[in-house]
Protein backbone atom coordinates (compact mmCIF):
# COMPACT_ATOMS: atom_id res chain seq x y z
CA UNK A 1 0.00 0.00 0.00
CA UNK A 2 3.03 2.44 0.64
CA UNK A 3 3.72 1.78 -2.56
CA UNK A 4 0.68 2.61 -4.40
CA UNK A 5 0.63 6.07 -2.43
CA UNK A 6 4.02 6.58 -3.45
CA UNK A 7 2.64 5.41 -6.71
CA UNK A 8 -0.18 8.32 -7.04
CA UNK A 9 2.16 11.44 -5.05
CA UNK A 10 4.10 10.68 -8.37
CA UNK A 11 0.85 10.94 -10.54
CA UNK A 12 -0.78 13.66 -8.99
CA UNK A 13 2.79 15.58 -9.08
CA UNK A 14 2.82 14.70 -12.79
CA UNK A 15 -0.72 15.75 -13.03
CA UNK A 16 0.24 19.24 -10.68
CA UNK A 17 3.26 20.22 -12.59
CA UNK A 18 1.47 19.47 -16.37
CA UNK A 19 -1.37 21.73 -14.51
CA UNK A 20 1.32 24.36 -14.20
CA UNK A 21 3.25 24.00 -17.48
CA UNK A 22 -0.62 24.30 -18.98
CA UNK A 23 -1.26 27.47 -17.06
CA UNK A 24 1.79 28.97 -17.75
CA UNK A 25 1.97 28.23 -21.37
CA UNK A 26 -1.91 30.03 -21.55
CA UNK A 27 -0.88 32.90 -19.51
CA UNK A 28 2.06 33.39 -22.05
CA UNK A 29 0.22 33.15 -25.00
CA UNK A 30 -3.28 35.07 -23.88
CA UNK A 31 -0.30 37.72 -22.62
CA UNK A 32 1.30 37.88 -25.95
CA UNK A 33 -2.50 37.76 -27.84
CA UNK A 34 -2.89 41.06 -25.94
CA UNK A 35 0.38 42.50 -26.25
CA UNK A 36 -0.37 42.23 -30.16
CA UNK A 37 -3.33 43.25 -29.56
CA UNK A 38 -2.20 46.34 -28.06
CA UNK A 39 0.36 47.19 -30.36
CA UNK A 40 -1.76 46.88 -33.40
CA UNK A 41 -4.84 49.05 -31.69
CA UNK A 42 -1.87 51.52 -30.53
CA UNK A 43 -0.90 51.66 -34.64
CA UNK A 44 -5.15 52.15 -35.43
CA UNK A 45 -5.74 54.72 -32.99
CA UNK A 46 -2.40 56.59 -34.00
CA UNK A 47 -3.45 56.35 -37.98
CA UNK A 48 -7.08 57.64 -37.25
CA UNK A 49 -5.23 60.73 -34.79
CA UNK A 50 -3.15 61.48 -37.63
CA UNK A 51 -6.25 61.36 -40.59
CA UNK A 52 -8.28 63.40 -37.95
CA UNK A 53 -5.50 66.06 -37.62
CA UNK A 54 -4.93 65.98 -41.50
CA UNK A 55 -8.66 66.58 -41.96
CA UNK A 56 -8.97 69.41 -39.49
CA UNK A 57 -5.95 70.88 -40.62
CA UNK A 58 -7.48 70.76 -44.73
CA UNK A 59 -10.78 71.72 -42.98
CA UNK A 60 -8.91 75.21 -41.46
CA UNK A 61 -7.33 75.62 -44.46
CA UNK A 62 -10.48 75.62 -47.00
CA UNK A 63 -12.38 78.13 -44.07
CA UNK A 64 -9.15 80.65 -44.18
CA UNK A 65 -9.75 80.40 -48.33
CA UNK A 66 -13.83 80.89 -48.33
CA UNK A 67 -13.26 84.01 -45.59
CA UNK A 68 -10.74 85.43 -47.69
CA UNK A 69 -12.92 85.13 -50.73
CA UNK A 70 -15.67 86.46 -49.47
CA UNK A 71 -14.11 89.41 -48.23
CA UNK A 72 -12.69 90.20 -51.36
CA UNK A 73 -16.40 89.69 -53.01
CA UNK A 74 -17.71 91.78 -50.17
CA UNK A 75 -15.35 94.87 -51.20
CA UNK A 76 -16.00 93.97 -54.43
CA UNK A 77 -19.34 94.08 -54.26
CA UNK A 78 -19.33 97.50 -52.26
CA UNK A 79 -16.95 98.89 -54.96
CA UNK A 80 -20.02 98.07 -57.33
CA UNK A 81 -22.66 99.50 -55.12
CA UNK A 82 -20.70 102.74 -54.74
CA UNK A 83 -20.03 103.14 -58.81
CA UNK A 84 -23.40 102.52 -59.37
CA UNK A 85 -24.75 104.98 -56.58
CA UNK A 86 -22.86 107.69 -58.58
CA UNK A 87 -23.94 106.94 -61.54
CA UNK A 88 -27.27 107.12 -60.39
CA UNK A 89 -27.01 110.56 -58.63
CA UNK A 90 -25.30 111.74 -61.97
CA UNK A 91 -28.25 110.55 -64.15
CA UNK A 92 -30.81 112.53 -61.20
CA UNK A 93 -28.45 115.29 -61.67
CA UNK A 94 -28.41 115.59 -65.42
CA UNK A 95 -32.14 115.12 -65.44
CA UNK A 96 -32.96 117.93 -62.67
CA UNK A 97 -30.59 120.27 -64.80
CA UNK A 98 -33.00 119.26 -67.98
CA UNK A 99 -35.92 119.71 -66.13
CA UNK A 100 -34.63 123.42 -65.45
CA UNK A 101 -33.57 124.36 -68.51
CA UNK A 102 -36.27 123.16 -70.83
CA UNK A 103 -39.58 122.83 -68.47
CA UNK A 104 -41.78 122.53 -71.28
CA UNK A 105 -40.39 119.65 -72.85
CA UNK A 106 -40.03 118.05 -69.79
CA UNK A 107 -44.05 117.95 -68.90
CA UNK A 108 -44.43 116.91 -72.31
CA UNK A 109 -42.10 114.15 -72.17
CA UNK A 110 -43.63 113.07 -69.16
CA UNK A 111 -47.33 113.20 -70.30
CA UNK A 112 -45.75 111.15 -73.01
CA UNK A 113 -44.46 108.74 -71.04
CA UNK A 114 -47.29 108.34 -69.07
CA UNK A 115 -49.83 108.39 -71.99
CA UNK A 116 -47.40 105.33 -73.30
CA UNK A 117 -47.42 103.22 -69.79
CA UNK A 118 -50.85 103.46 -69.25
CA UNK A 119 -51.86 102.30 -72.79
CA UNK A 120 -49.14 99.30 -72.40
CA UNK A 121 -50.67 98.68 -68.76
CA UNK A 122 -53.86 99.34 -68.70
CA UNK A 123 -56.55 97.00 -69.06
CA UNK A 124 -56.87 94.74 -72.35
CA UNK A 125 -60.54 94.47 -73.80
Amino acid sequence: MANDITQDEGRNGNAHERIERTSSRFKEGTSSAVSGAKEKFDSAADRVESGLHHAADATARGAHHATDKAGEWRDRGEELASRARDRADDALGNVRDFVREKPVQSVAIALAAGWLLGRLLGPRR
